[in-house]
């Protein structure tokens, strides 16, 4: 398989979640991703593009989130940017400590670090890079 690309571009409302969610199903049918393999990728990118929108960019519909993805033989990658400020990716709470375990919020980086084989954080974190392998 020749490495593949595409990019998507959306605003900035919770809405366009839908639209993220088509795009990963379009690449599964045409990619041919396993079930397993597409499961841990729509609930990891979903996420990460709906932290983009609210966390990020703060739910402004005139600033603007881009998601990219690259294929090829063994590895599937996405790159969700926002515009925001970014945020401290080494200093979350850990959602398992009892404390936390009723919080109404703050497990999504901790489970995308887990579907995600790699998670990486870029421009101080309003730049986030997911790969899952594909074999």
């Amino acid at each position: 398989m020749n490495a593949v690309q595409q990019q998507l571009r959306i605003p900035s409302v919770p809405e366009n979640i839908r639209v993220v969610e088509q795009f990963i199903e379009e690449l599964k049918e045409k990619l041919h991703i396993k079930d397993d393999i597409y499961g841990n990728i729509m609930i990891a990118v979903t996420e990460s593009v709906n932290n983009a929108i609210i966390h990020g960019n703060k739910s402004d519909h005139k600033k603007l989130v881009d998601l990219s993805m690259k294929i090829d033989d063994k590895k599937i990658s996405f790159s969700i940017k926002d515009e925001g400020a970014g945020f401290n990716y080494n200093d979350l709470p850990d959602p398992t400590a009892p404390e936390n375990l009723l919080a109404p919020g703050g497990r999504g980086i901790f489970i995308i670090k887990h579907l995600a084989d790699e998670v990486e954080f870029l421009s101080h974190g309003s730049q986030i890079n997911l790969t899952f392998y594909l074999t």
